[in-house]
Order: C-alpha cells, then structure tokens, then sequence
C-alpha cells in the first residue's frame, strides 16, 4: 500500500514538473512575441494537459501567479519589477484560457452524460430527459452551439444503435432540436420588430387579435407547421388544440423544436423588457405579461393533447406539464413577481375562463418549494377574483405552510393580506380584521412596506364593512377604519406599487360609497381605476368602475353612470368574475327607471367613449350581458 501510494505521488510530481515547463514555455513564448492570440494559448494548452489531471496544473498555475506578484511587490530592481509584471499578464492569459478549457469540457461532460441518460431511459423518459437539460432555471445552460454538437452527437448515436425502434426515438429528439434552433434562427430578429410595427408601447397580447402582437408576424416567418399552427391560433384567437389531433401534429421531434423555440422566444422578450430601463415599471409589466402568456399557452397546450388519444400522449402532456412548470419557477424568482396581483394582466377573457385550473396543474407535481408558495400566492388571488372563494383560501393556506417551512416572510406576509381580503368577500369580518393585524405585526417586524400598506389597506377595510353589517352608525367607527386605509395610501404612495394603490384607492372609494361621501368617493375611485388601468389589472378596473357606477348613480349624474357601470360590468364579466352582476344590476334598474329607449340613447352617446376601452365588440355586448343578467335573476 505504501509502495502504491509513494507511486503516484511520484507521478504526480513528474506531472507537476511537467505543467511548471508548460506554463514556463508559454510565458516565454508570449514575451518573445510569438503568441500572436489567445487562440494559440487556448490550443497548446487542450493538447499539453492530460485529462483528470486539472487539479495538479491548477496547483502549478496557482504557485507561478503567487511567486510573480511576490516579485512584482517587491521588486529587487525596475527591471526584474518590470518582466514580472509582463510576466503576470501572460500568466492571466493562461488562466482565462484554462477556463475556457476547464468550461469546454464540463460542457462535454454533460453532453456525454445526457447522451448516456437519454439512450438508457425508457422511452417516455427520453423527452422529459431532454426538457431538464434545456431547463433555464439550471446554473448552466447549453447555449445554441453546445445544443447544435448535441444534436450531432445524438445523431450519431442514433445511426450506431442496433436498435431500430431506440434509434427511431433519438432521431427525433435530434431533429427537434435542430429544427428548434432553426426556427429561432428565422424568428430572431422579428423577436420584437413588430412593437414597432403596430406603433405601440403595449405588449399587445390583450385581445389576441390579428393586429395585436407578435403571433401573425411569426406566424408568417417561422416555416415549420407546428408553430405556425400555434401562432395563428394565437393571432386569431382560435382555441388552441384544434389542430392536435391530427397524427403528423403528435410527432416527437415538432415537440422538441416546439420546446425550444417558445423558450427563446420567451427569453428573448423577457431579456428585452427587462431592458427597458428609462421605465422599469412598464418594463416590470411587460416582463410578467410575458411570463404569464406563456406560462398559459404550455399549460393549454397539455390540456388539448390530454384529451387525445394517442400512443405517446402521455409522454407529451408531462412535457408540456414540465416546461410550464420550468416558466413558473423563473417567473416566480424575478424582483417583480406580483404577490399582490393576479394573473389577469394583458389576457383576454376568453381565454382567461379556463386558465387557472391549466396553472393549477403542474403545481400538484412539485413539493413544497419557495417557488410554489409564490406560485400559489398568485393563483390564489385570481381565485378570489372570479369569486372561487373556498379554492382561494385554499391556496393561499398552503402558500403560507410553505412559505413559514421556507422562512419566506414577504410571501407569508402577502398570504395573511390575501386571507384577509378573501374573509370580507366571505363576509367574515372579524377573521379579516384578524388576518390584516397579523400581516401588520408581521411586516413591521421584517421591515416589508408593502405588506404594511396592504396590511393597513386591509385592516380599515375589512372594518369599514364590519361596521357597515352590525349597523353601527357611529362616524368615529368609520373615521378609524378610514384612517387605516389613508395611512395604507400615503405608504403606498412612497412605496410606488401601483396595483397596490389601486387596491387601496378602490377600498378608500367604497368606504366613502359606503358612507355616502359620494364626491370624495368618486375622486378616490376615479385614481384606483387609472392605477389598475397602468397594472393591468382587469379586476380590479372592474370594481373601481362598478363603484363608481354606485357613486355617480347616487348623484344621478346618469350617463357617467353608464358608462362606468357597462364598462365595468364588461370587464368583470370577462374574466369570470360573479361581481359583473353588480354594476349589471344597477343598469337593469336604471333602464327600467328611464325606458329602454332612453337608455339605448343615453349608451348610444357613451359609444365613443367605451370602445377605446373594451372595443366595438365590447360595447355591442353591453346590452346582450344587460339581457343575461335579467334572465338571470
């Protein structure tokens, strides 16, 4: 054993001296002029290093940089002070190089590892294999050069493997990624041309209409049928699946391309928004409009194959699960993931109806991580909004377990406020007010400002509506409560969140509805709205304008009533929210007040006001919904 041990310690000093003469020569060499790049520096040392044996030149590397800046520090004259500060630059030079040697083959490694992953798994492992490797959240991911030697090397594998049906299999995975990046090579430079070509500032993936975002210019571009398929779906707004069912749809390798091209094109917009930093807050909305878009599309995308019979189907459909998931899990780490927003930001309602039990899915298939609890943060307040209260609280529970396991306060924090806003659309009162008080200790003690100001905004509502339900007509109960939610404004104001004010501006506004301080109101729901409208926040626009549909039919100014009460009705409706019935209700009221003629005239003279909100098929519907609703009742 000895005999064995004093062996290699003597090979490795042979090696050491070795790699001492190696990086001598190159320093030589560079001070003789005769490295003319790094290039060169790159080469001699892939060919002078043997492998496994980094860690013994690193040594080497490590004792030549000390022993030069020892001369360098101190100099026995300007001279020798002067070749070793030479002499340290060629030494850099040697380490950056070695990075990109030791970079080069960690690269190789992986390669080599999911070559071996992929052809010993199962067959419908091979693509969820694939989807991890290209997982953008990993430390490091395979940029497109390393992607295009792994398409090779698969290639390769492929055609060695004796295996006809293995080999078919690999074929595909390789193709799809080739096919991948070469449709992200056609749809590069279009990744954000046609912002500008429709000469708006929006990210314009609300309505999804033919002249609004990107879809139908990619659509034109791309020149592979899956996601042109897609892409029109998107710019027409067709239900997406239609398609699916057809066999030459269902094949592996359209899916793999179809994996890496969203992913770029996601990436790439995220990164370009991200960017925009003469507005960071627009920057921040166009970023989570992104994230949430195709957050939506992969999760629609596994609910129509899902609904398919097809050999392959389930190998496709926890695909799909799996990239979801992947853009959750990215989304949720970002600065501006909304704990206090919904999910309803530049989507229409048409697709929104059905969007959130999509999200839900992929979360059943992760345990408790940081990125749930932020996850489920978000989908729970879209819960409350379409009024699914019971499903709301219980998200919003499991987001707070996880976030407590976790030590994530901010998140806790978020959770109680929701909890909080969710009991008084329950009407439960005195457990909002309990709520809203726990989020106020708790963000006082960490510090959260925002969660304060919810918190506040929270606790004076919740109060004003308890006091509203025993029937306590006391000014100074509703003074308080007020008092609350003008501390929760002005913290907000210096907080800067938008959607927050919104919500605290709505919540001002129906205190003052509530005790008929209907000018004050009006001036309080007048700002919640232009607030939701700059967030994006479909919900929270429609309760702002049902409110104020509530205020000015109090001061009977009749057709801001209208025209705040359709909109707002409209909006509401879209999204799948049961408040619609309010502002809904009142108009039936007021039409059945004036005559239905009169009221068709009165809408008649809003008409151009309404349609640069919701548009001509937005105002056309004011009147069917007004129908709906009566025949409701």
């Amino acid at each position: 054993m000895t005999h064995s041990m004093s062996g290699r310690d003597s090979e490795a000093l042979l090696q050491a001296d070795r790699y001492f003469q190696l990086i001598d020569e190159i320093v030589q060499t560079t001070l003789q002029g005769k490295i003319r790049s790094k290039e060169q520096v790159y080469q001699i040392l892939v060919s002078g290093i043997r492998s496994g044996s980094g860690e013994i030149f690193e040594r080497c590397l490590a004792e030549r940089l000390s022993s030069t800046q020892e001369q360098i520090d101190n100099p026995v004259n300007e001279l020798k002070q002067g070749k070793a500060t030479r002499t340290l630059r060629a030494i850099n030079t040697i380490s950056s190089e070695w990075d990109r040697v030791q970079e080069k083959n960690r690269v190789a490694d992986t390669i080599a590892s999911v070559i071996t992953s992929i052809i010993d798994a199962e067959p419908p492992d091979r693509f969820t294999i694939l989807l991890r490797v290209i997982d953008p959240n990993q430390q490091q991911v395979l940029n497109t050069s390393q992607l295009t030697q792994l398409a090779k090397t698969l290639q390769q594998k492929a055609i060695a493997t004796a295996d006809p049906e293995k080999a078919k299999d690999i074929l595909q995975l390789s193709g799809g990624i080739s096919a991948g990046l070469s449709s992200w090579r056609r749809l590069e430079n279009d990744l954000v041309s046609w912002i500008y070509d429709q000469s708006r500032g929006s990210v314009g993936f609300e309505g999804q209409q033919e002249n609004r975002g990107p879809w139908a210019l990619w659509a034109k571009k791309v020149n592979s049928p899956l996601p042109q398929l897609l892409f029109e779906s998107l710019a027409y707004n067709q239900p997406i699946g239609e398609w699916l069912n057809k066999p030459e749809n269902l094949e592996l390798a359209k899916w793999v391309e179809l994996a890496l091209l969203l992913q770029y094109l996601q990436r790439g917009l995220v990164t370009w928004f991200d960017k925009m930093v003469y507005n960071s807050k627009v920057s921040a909305k166009l970023s989570i409009s992104t994230y949430i878009v195709f957050t939506f599309i992969w999760s629609q995308l596994a609910n129509g194959l899902s609904s398919i019979t097809f050999n392959q189907r389930d190998r496709l459909v926890n695909g799909c699960f799996q990239v979801t998931l992947q853009v959750l899990r990215a989304f949720s780490q970002r600065d501006y993931f909304p704990l206090y927003g919904g999910v309803f930001a530049s989507l229409s309602g048409n697709y929104l109806r059905n969007a959130l039990d999509y999200l839900d899915e992929p979360l059943r298939r992760v345990d408790g991580t940081q990125e749930k609890a932020r996850i489920l943060t978000l989908l729970g307040y879209s819960q409350r909004a379409q009024g699914q209260y019971s499903r709301a609280i219980s998200f919003h529970e499991q987001a707070l377990e996880i976030a407590r396991k976790e030590g994530d306060r901010i998140c806790e924090i978020a959770n109680f406020n929701h909890l909080s806003r969710t009991c008084v659309a329950q009407k439960k009162y005195s457990d909002a007010i309990n709520y809203s008080q726990r989020a106020l200790i708790l963000a006082r003690q960490v510090g959260d400002k925002l969660g304060e100001a919810n918190a506040l905004t929270n606790l004076g509502y919740s109060e004003v509506f308890q006091a509203q339900d025993s029937q306590e007509i006391e000014a100074e109960v509703y003074e308080s409560a007020i008092h609350y939610l003008e501390q929760g404004r002005q913290l907000l104001e210096r907080v800067g969140d938008r959607q927050s004010q919104s919500l605290c501006l709505s919540s001002l506004g129906i205190a003052c509805v509530v005790t008929q301080q209907h000018e004050k109101a009006i001036t309080y729901l007048e700002q919640g709205w232009q607030a939701a409208q700059f967030s994006g926040d479909l919900y929270l626009q429609g309760v702002n304008l049902a409110y104020l549909s509530q205020a000015f039919y109090s001061l009977q100014d009749l057709e801001r009533t209208i025209y705040t009460g359709g909109i707002g009705a409209y909006l509401l409706e879209q999204i799948g929210s049961e408040e619609w019935r309010q502002p809904a209700g009142l108009l039936i009221i007021l039409k059945g007040q004036m005559g239905t003629e009169a009221f068709q005239a009165l809408l008649a003279k809003q008409r151009s006001k309404i349609i640069p909100i919701i548009g001509v098929d937005g105002y056309d519907y004011i009147p069917q919904m007004l129908e709906k609703y009566r025949d409701s009742i």
